[in-house]
């Protein structure tokens, strides 16, 4: 849900990383971070929550989803299941898929405290092990989307398994944030690389040489195409605004930045 700052022991690259590599950086490093992930803002998202990012706005203020009670939901990056069990709360009937064992084992262990169950796969946004039209809403709260390198694929998925006219809702790091360097202070405003370059950020561990963290970037512009490339109409775009009494830092977010440019981007869309 984050840029990850780099850990200490590894070099950032900047190149070209295929799926396979992506995926094979990204589900390892899930498996490491999850358990601080869940330590540090598990409370934040809450055990039965739906939060779109760091800014807080909430599924019951944003309405992205629409009404989900009685519909079949699809939650990709679901991590420990947080949203999923909030649509559960509200009549949906969710699905959670993530990359990572860790995050996976964690949304079991709150399934056991909160009473509410969700059924959870490991899997890839990339190759959805469901039934073509098996769902009326696909959506991803910060989860997936920004480490997958095959990203028309993953989109051509949840078309695919969505029926028709469902609804397509996901967050991101609002692409702006790529000029900038991943830094919540002051730091962090001043921008420092092109918005136009698509070369992903990479982190090699430098003890095993292997590929530890990747993340990939597209524009705004780059969104829409791809939504309306498979079959997609959008229908919102929200960019929170950083609430003036939130002085939470996470990662590169934090209140200095916050209020003066956007974070987390919301893309809504219905297909066909």
């Amino acid at each position: 849900m984050e840029q990850v700052w780099p850990h200490p022991a590894v070099r950032v690259e900047r190149r070209p990383v295929d799926e396979r590599e992506s995926r094979h950086a990204n589900g390892p490093d899930w498996d490491r971070y999850a358990d601080e992930y869940q330590a540090t803002h598990g409370g934040f998202l809450g055990d039965v929550g739906f939060v779109w990012g760091p800014e807080g706005l909430t599924e019951e203020q944003a309405g992205a989803l629409g009404d989900v009670a009685g519909k079949d939901v699809l939650e990709v990056g679901s991590g420990a299941g947080q949203c999923s069990r909030w649509v559960s709360s509200r009549g949906g009937r969710p699905v959670g898929l993530d990359l990572s064992h860790r995050q996976l084992q964690h949304s079991l262990r709150i399934d056991e405290q909160s009473g509410i169950t969700v059924p959870v796969v490991r899997g890839t946004a990339t190759h959805l092990p469901f039934a073509d039209a098996s769902f009326d809403v696909v959506f991803c709260s910060f989860g997936a989307l920004q480490f997958v390198s095959d990203i028309e694929r993953a989109v051509a998925e949840t078309a695919r398994v969505l029926r028709p006219g469902g609804r397509y809702a996901f967050s991101i790091t609002h692409p702006t944030r790529w000029m900038f360097p991943d830094d919540p202070s002051e730091a962090g405003l001043t921008a420092s690389q092109s918005y136009w370059d698509r070369t992903p950020y990479v982190e090699v561990d430098e003890a095993s040489g292997e590929v530890s963290y990747v993340e990939h970037h597209r524009t705004l512009g780059d969104w829409v195409a791809l939504l309306a490339g498979a079959g997609f109409r959008l229908t919102r775009m929200l960019e929170p605004e950083w609430p003036e009494d939130h002085d939470r830092v996470w990662g590169g977010w934090s209140r200095t930045r916050g209020l003066l440019t956007p974070g987390t981007a919301i893309f809504v869309a219905d297909l066909g």
